[in-house]
């Protein structure tokens, strides 16, 4: 798009001194006709260009113009750089490579590209996440239902939704949507969706209501537990809930914390093995001892 080239024309015109016009045509993909035409249009837009003539020639913009160039600082810049690469990780698009390339890829560039900052989005299950992302994204923008199959606790179900967004959280992504079948919004799990298609039938975008942005509230606590760990698992316990969270007593590091699913604090607790002691509640104590006695009896 033109808007596009002409931004990325201005971007390289304030990192870079003076370039030529086979450079700025090359790199956007056009003739320097196309390029002259896009200078005399920053022109108009009020944008002090100058073009040398002449050996060592080129386009640039007047010094007392770059003098302001920077609306963001150096930091700034550096974390927007180290955000593009995080996405990045989970995208297909090559507009991502493009961007960093603007932004930094050459020695007059305004920071450098080798940030000390390393996100990787991706996961163990990259390959399926990043085709996930990049189709509901698509849907979204042209307001298409999506249909998946969906794997919870329950087992699995067939869901057809309006997706509006993509969540990265609990270190995990999601897609946001309205759900047709229960008439809510729901947050739906990338990892566990299979077969997922983009619909033919397409949908009118709704208002979300803000409380339901607050994602806190599509997850309810309703296991109180109270647990015993050993001292040496103090580490695991502040990774998963930082400092704090725990009290130290003569028997062990006290833990009390509230839980939405089930089966996942079984699994979390048995991951402990015997370096912890559930106190409360009875019923996750009771369930415990059965997945003790079936684990031991598996190996008589």
């Amino acid at each position: 798009m033109k808007l596009d080239r002409l931004l990325g024309i201005l971007t390289i015109l304030l990192q870079r001194d003076r370039v030529t016009a086979p450079f700025l045509a090359e790199r956007f993909e056009v003739n320097r006709r196309t390029i002259g035409r896009d200078i005399d249009t920053l022109c108009r837009a009020g944008i002090p260009i100058i073009t040398h003539q002449g050996m060592g020639g080129g386009i640039s913009i007047a010094d007392g113009f770059k003098l302001d160039k920077s609306v963001l600082t150096k930091d700034e810049l550096a974390g927007i750089i180290a955000a593009i690469k995080g996405l990045g990780s989970v995208s297909e698009e090559s507009q991502i490579e493009r961007t960093l390339d603007k932004l930094g890829a050459n020695a007059d560039a305004v920071v450098s590209m080798n940030e000390p900052i390393v996100i990787d989005l991706a996961s163990y299950y990259k390959g399926n996440l990043t085709h996930s992302i990049e189709k509901i994204k698509h849907a979204i923008r042209e307001s298409r239902l999506i249909e998946f199959v969906y794997y919870y606790e329950k087992g699995e179900s067939h869901r057809q939704i309006e997706p509006y967004l993509i969540v990265f959280q609990w270190s995990s992504w999601y897609v946001f949507g309205f759900c047709v079948e229960r008439q809510d919004w729901r947050l739906f799990k990338l990892v566990r969706l299979s077969k997922l298609t983009i619909s033919d039938e397409s949908f009118t975008p709704r208002e979300i209501p803000p409380e339901k942005r607050d994602f806190y509230t599509h997850f309810t606590d309703e296991i109180d537990l109270v647990a015993i760990f050993d001292f040496s698992e103090k580490y695991r316990l502040i990774e998963t809930y930082g400092f704090g969270s725990f009290t130290e007593t003569e028997e062990g590091l006290r833990l009390e914390v509230s839980f939405t699913n089930r089966d996942f604090l079984i699994g979390w607790l048995l991951g402990f093995g015997g370096k912890v002691t559930v106190l409360e509640p009875e019923d996750i104590v009771k369930e415990i001892k059965t997945a003790a006695k079936n684990i031991l009896s598996n190996y008589k």
